[in-house]
């Protein structure tokens, strides 16, 4: 199941978003030791979960969570230009048609078939996404080794500046532009979704 998940119908879909704050907390907080705020021992969620955020979550029957995206308006602070400015060289983009991607998250515990099937649905859910709301360019902080595998998802993405160590993470700033074939780049890397009408080239 997809979901996107706005303050239109956030009120509605508590579930999912419960489900999606845990996962975070396991996944940033227990697994990569982020130092970030816990609510209740329990959820990962910070200033930026507002109501300007827009989540795109991929869930298994019963509504638990899978993989998810939380994505930021680039014309309200957001985390790279709020604290990663250094990142990038020159100003940081921003506009109503550039989002920040940030917490994207695949539930640590399942099988490796799963989680596949549930990242490559949230990446053509981002592509999606992006086509039918006017949106020409994600952002993102990522750590190098992290961003070079987003590379590796066929759409066209760069560096917005040089690396720097924050925590003793090597950091880059990223940009992503979707355009009308980013669909067609992802299936030819191998990246598809059950549904959406694009066929995943075998490996």
């Amino acid at each position: 199941m997809f979901l996107t998940i706005n303050q239109d119908n956030r009120a509605r879909e508590h579930v999912a978003l419960r489900s999606m704050f845990e996962a975070r907390k396991r996944v940033f907080v227990d697994l990569l030791k982020w130092d970030l705020p816990v609510l209740a021992d329990r959820f990962e969620v910070d200033h930026f979960d507002d109501p300007f955020a827009t989540y795109l979550i991929v869930s298994d029957a019963r509504g638990e969570h899978l993989a998810s995206a939380r994505l930021l308006p680039t014309t309200r602070p957001a985390l790279l230009d709020g604290l990663f400015p250094h990142l990038v060289s020159g100003p940081v983009p921003n506009g109503a048609a550039i989002f920040e991607i940030t917490r994207f998250c695949l539930s640590p515990g399942v099988g490796a078939r799963q989680r596949r099937v549930a990242r490559d649905t949230l990446l053509v859910g981002l592509v999606d996404h992006a086509l039918a709301h006017g949106i020409t360019t994600y952002t993102g902080v990522a750590e190098l080794s992290w961003f070079r595998q987003v590379q590796d998802f066929g759409w066209r993405c760069r560096l917005l500046g040089e690396r720097a160590i924050h925590d003793g993470r090597a950091l880059v700033a990223l940009a992503i532009s979707i355009e009308a074939d980013t669909l067609a780049r992802l299936a030819e890397a191998g990246i598809g979704a059950p549904g959406t009408g694009v066929p995943a080239k075998a490996a």
